[in-house]
């Protein structure tokens, strides 16, 4: 049985031999424009018996930013209409790029649910694997799920903004380098280009194999930690272009025993629109 005493990710060959004991959920997202759209990928392929997870509709509708994590009440409701109780095991994947199986992980862990792990790899090792998958929409039996939102997981621009003078907090931005310094432009329009003054760099894609799509030992991952000039021993936040990708690090944080950090849920989506607090440029 598949249990939440151990590591947060599990395996491919754990969840095939697991697969009727849990609820699998595919969390694949994709940035605005690009097609064929995220749920269209779930319809014609997805492990069996799993349900799709839109992050863009699991989320706060009344804001101006993207996918921002909604209240308790809509996210039980939400959980719940996808088939999955308070009681469940659950599984979330997405394509193999790490987005954004580690966000949907840290939103099931923000609203009470602990009993959640990320599938290493994702559905790209799934399928390389030559492991079924079926197709066509999912139809779940509603489930009763129960949500408690705890606010110590996620911080806010004014937490932020307060930050700037108190430096209580590390703030490490999961972003390439070309955006973070400012050299690369912003992928959603409107943005200035830039990072958080103070924050760190460390890219995501620093800490998965590129080859196999599976995060690396947790070895390798403390060396990119310090690499970026991260202290473990700290307070830490993680953040992004837009509060996914950032959840990548806190599910590495995470496996290296770090607990207490949290995610900036609007992250640069939110920091650097025109009317948005300081920026710095060039590397950190």
């Amino acid at each position: 049985m598949i249990s939440m005493l151990d590591d947060p990710l599990v395996s491919t060959e754990r969840l095939a031999a697991n697969l009727r004991d849990v609820k699998v959920i595919d969390a694949s997202f994709k940035m605005p424009g690009m097609l064929p759209l995220a749920v269209d990928d779930f319809h014609a392929a997805h492990i069996p018996g799993a349900v799709f997870f839109d992050v863009d509709a699991v989320s706060d509708r009344a804001s101006s930013f993207p996918h921002m994590f909604p209240d308790a009440a809509q996210f039980a409701r939400d959980v719940g209409a996808l088939g999955i109780s308070s009681k469940d095991k659950v599984v979330v994947y997405d394509s193999g790029g790490w987005l954004a199986g580690p966000r949907v992980w840290w939103m099931f862990l923000s609203f009470g649910h602990a009993d959640v792990r990320v599938l290493d790899g994702g559905l790209k090792k799934w399928r390389a694997e030559g492991r079924q998958v079926e197709s066509g929409e999912a139809s779940p039996k509603p489930g009763h799920f129960t949500a408690t939102f705890d606010p110590l997981n996620v911080r806010d621009k004014a937490q932020l903004v307060s930050n700037l003078s108190s430096h209580r907090e590390q703030l490490v931005d999961a972003r390439a380098a070309g955006r973070f310094t400012g050299a690369v432009a912003e992928p959603r329009q409107g943005l200035r280009s830039g990072h958080i003054p103070g924050s760190r760099n460390l890219p995501y894609t620093e800490l998965f194999d590129p080859a196999t799509g599976v995060m690396k030992p947790l070895d390798q991952i403390r060396a990119v930690f310090s690499r970026a000039g991260v202290n473990l021993a700290k307070p830490i936040v993680t953040t992004c272009g837009s509060g996914v990708s950032a959840a990548v690090l806190t599910l590495a944080l995470y496996r290296l025993g770090v607990r207490g950090s949290a995610l900036y849920d609007g992250s640069w989506s939110e920091w650097g629109s025109n009317e948005g607090p300081p920026i710095a440029t060039g590397p950190a």
